[in-house]
């Protein structure tokens, strides 16, 4: 190991050290305050200190357009050809329909299993709490979903932080960097330059990380009783955990299967991700962090720059997960019978639905309210899992990262394995 590496592994601990205490001391202020302080006031400090999530948050959303518009360019042009992009995304897509298909299944296996909301006794819901989700489900149809997909202009795309609509333009403008050959070199290299730079802002705002977390889950948990919340929601939490845990015990297997004794060295690499996309409910958060740290890992910058944008619109596993369990444990609270083949029809819907809305906050559950009301289950049922739905988006964000670094760690396994039988 030469002294650059362990130099950056050194940092990368002292890193996921940082963030695990931050969590630690956050988790320990936020229930000091909740018990101690009056409820309004518990509020006002929540309101506060959750100011330094959002602005870890708003430094990591600063550098995701350049950084996705500049390594996906650059990624594409030194790829050379359509028929590369073609070969790559062919097996990315692959890879993430399967995917979201099994997370999916995975769902609907454990909540027809469990049955978490069959006899649910809940105490009264104030089920105005679900009116800023259900708003955004009015506009949510065929028309709007090809709208919010195709961009109208690159500027308002990278102003909005629509990942997939950057993905698309960045392809055109790759392609065509690509078709023109020499003439196009100068600009591909200047973006090469770009995305360097903007890789090393990543490093300055890492460091912000731990105090980003810390007033992430201090917020949460000053205005939150866990404690009351897990002996209220102790079935739909017990069975969402047994979910997620099998989606994991399942991405893993697959890990292990397609990269053997480097998966290991893979979640060494991704634990720092991992860890503040948990505590922060955001894995767009660490989109920067994992990019260099696939790189790191040894995945070629122009597979990674490829992959990951791609992964973050079409390959978030454990939202999959969460969208048929909470779908069909609404119909269950509200004891709604959905026939075996409903149940699959509504899988079918949610993986086409899902596609494409990784920039709408909250996105998982605009996609469970659309989804009730397609299939005549009350909309605002979305209230009953609201006042938990924090605690699972931690588990979401976590999950929906691991897949997306073994995706693209697969995929970039398997090009190296087809250059070398080149």
């Amino acid at each position: 190991m030469n002294p650059t590496q362990k130099t950056s592994k050194s940092i990368f601990s002292n890193l996921t050290t940082q963030i695990l205490l931050a969590m630690l001391l956050g988790i320990a202020l936020g229930i000091f305050i909740h018990h101690s302080w009056t409820e309004d006031a518990a509020k006002e400090f929540s309101g506060y200190i959750k100011m330094l999530a959002t602005i870890f948050i708003r430094l990591v959303q600063m550098i995701i357009s350049p950084l996705v518009f500049t390594t996906l360019v650059v990624g594409i042009a030194k790829l050379g050809d359509i028929k590369a992009v073609g070969r790559i995304g062919g097996k990315a897509l692959g890879w993430f329909f399967t995917a979201s298909f099994i997370s999916l299944l995975i769902g609907l296996f454990w909540v027809n299993m469990l049955q978490p909301g069959v006899g649910l006794n809940l105490p009264a819901v104030d089920l105005s709490t679900a009116a800023e989700v259900t708003e955004k489900t009015q506009n949510f149809s065929a028309q709007n979903f090809v709208e919010h997909i195709i961009p109208k202009s690159i500027f308002e795309a990278m102003a909005t932080n629509e990942i997939l609509q950057i993905v698309i333009f960045s392809i055109f403008f790759g392609l065509a960097a690509a078709s023109i050959g020499d003439y196009a070199k100068p600009v591909v290299s200047a973006l090469d330059k770009t995305s360097h730079i903007v890789l090393k802002m990543v490093n300055y705002v890492m460091k912000f990380a731990p105090i980003g977390v810390f007033g992430a889950i201090a917020g949460v948990f000053s205005v939150r009783d866990f404690g009351e919340l897990a002996l209220t929601y102790a079935k739909f939490f017990g069975s969402f955990l047994v979910g997620i845990s099998s989606l994991w015990v399942i991405l893993l297997l697959i890990g292990f299967l397609f990269l053997k004794s480097q998966m290991r060295t893979l979640l060494q690499h991704i634990v720092s991700p991992l860890i503040i996309a948990f505590g922060t409910t955001s894995s767009e958060a660490v989109f920067p962090k994992l990019t260099e740290e696939l790189e790191r890992f040894g995945i070629k910058d122009k597979i990674v720059s490829f992959m990951l944008p791609l992964g973050y619109s079409f390959n978030l596993d454990g939202s999959m997960m969460y969208m048929t369990f909470a779908s069909i444990f609404i119909a269950q609270a509200y004891g709604i019978h959905l026939e075996t083949g409903t149940q699959l029809t509504m899988l079918l819907v949610l993986m086409l639905t899902s596609k494409g809305i990784a920039g709408v906050p909250r996105a998982s559950l605009v996609v469970v309210a659309a989804t009730c009301g397609m299939f005549k289950i009350p909309v605002e049922g979305i209230a009953l899992i609201l006042p938990i739905d924090h605690f699972c988006d931690m588990f979401r964000s976590a999950t929906n990262v691991l897949g997306n670094a073994l995706a693209t760690s697969v995929v970039g396994k398997w090009e190296k394995e087809d250059e070398r039988t080149k």
